[in-house]
Formats: structure tokens, sequence, C-alpha cells
């Protein structure tokens, strides 16, 4: 009798001990999802301000101030300039946060430092998505305005040696997955669809401003689903 008594107390001691393992693990709060961390680059004239309403958004979908790099360079500089420092600013930000790639997403003349960067500086080892919003990806004749005034411009002037030598070849190299969202009314671009990008996500938004294509909401919806 005494051994029958014992065996069900040792067996409603582990019952009682399933559950409170059980209960304890699933009152563990879940784990914060974690994403990759994005790098927003401007483009002429502009500043890593550009993107404040964007870097909002993304916080608001998730995102930790931490997973978010607008940053500000002299745009008057060639691309190439940018484009290496660009390469010290993403390496910079993979120490940072201890990941392994960023999610690179440009607007207008950024198109042209980072793909340079993709291209030529071997970013791809470290960019999981690109994407580029009104990006003057084939050079725009409305360039003829600063091309005489500043290095920058003037590569992204139609027929540029810089596009020349940017667009030969594999213009969307590696692993990384590339989108291109365009407007079919962006009077910066001359025509609009220089930012179509062969090999990419090509994306016509409707009609959407130069200067709103990177604080537009829906152009954002559609861009952090892509690199979701």
């Amino acid at each position: 009798m005494q051994r029958r008594m014992r065996r069900v107390a040792t067996a409603l001691s582990t019952v009682a001990t399933t559950l409170l393992l059980s209960l304890s693990f699933s009152a563990s709060p879940a784990q914060a999802a974690t994403h990759n961390p994005v790098v927003f680059v401007h483009g002429l004239s502009s500043s890593s301000s550009s993107w404040d309403e964007w870097v909002s958004y993304f916080q608001e979908d998730g995102y930790s101030s931490s997973e978010l790099h607008a940053w500000s360079y002299d745009w008057a500089k060639s691309n190439v300039t940018t484009a290496q420092q660009l390469q010290t600013k993403i390496q910079s930000v993979l120490a940072a946060t201890g990941a392994s790639k960023v999610d690179l997403v440009v607007h207008s003349m950024g198109a042209l430092n980072s793909r340079y960067y993709l291209k030529n500086l071997g970013g791809t080892t470290y960019v999981d998505d690109f994407v580029s919003t009104a990006g003057v990806n084939h050079g725009t004749t409305v360039a003829g305005w600063c091309r005489w005034l500043y290095t920058s411009c003037s590569e992204m002037y139609t027929g540029s040696s810089f596009l020349t030598s940017l667009n030969s070849g594999d213009e969307t190299p590696g692993s990384v997955s590339y989108a291109s969202y365009w407007s079919n009314c962006d009077d910066a671009l001359t025509p609009d669809t220089t930012a179509i990008l062969s090999g990419a996500t090509n994306v016509e938004v409707g009609c959407v401003s130069h200067t709103d294509m990177n604080n537009d909401h829906g152009v954002y919806e559609q861009v952090r689903a892509f690199i979701a």
C-alpha cells in the first residue's frame, strides 16, 4: 500500500513539474524581431534629414533606432569619393550591430554612389537588399544646370563616362536583391524610365514627385515589404 502511494505521489510530482515548466515557457516574453540594419543614402543637394519620415515609419513597424542609419555626405564631390565613404559607413554599421549584411535604401543620385560601391568596392558581400527610389540610374539631362559646377552632377548627366562605366555589363551584380521604384511624372528624371535597372524588380508607383519619392508612405510600404 505504501509503495503504491509513493508511486502515485511521484507521478503527481512529475505532472506538476511539467505543468510548471510549460507555464514558465509560455510566460516568457517573445523575442523581439531583428532586421538587417538599413543604411539610407540621400541625393544631390540633400542630407540625412530627407529620410526622417521613413525612419519614423520603420520605427513604427518595429525597427529599433540602432537598425536605422541615415547619414550625410558632401554631395558636390565625385560619386566615387562618396562610394568610398559609404564603404566605411557600412563597415562601421556592421561592426556596431554585429550584423553580417545591411539593406541599402537610396534616393536620386544616391543610387549612383551606392551602385558604384556595389560594383567596384566589394559591396555585394555586405548588402542583402538594394532599393533605389527615383534613382538617376541611367542619367538625366536635367543635370545640365549643374554639370559645370559639381563633379557629382556632371557624372549623372546623360551619357557621362561615369554612367557608361557604371552601367556596362551587369547592372545588378552579385546575389543582392535589387529593386527600383520610379514615378511616371518625375520632372528631375528625363526620361522617367532612366530609373529602371536591368535585372531588378522595377516598380512604377504612379505620379509621385521626385522629392516625395523618399517620404511618400505608399512607396515606403512597398519598400518595407521588399526588404522584409
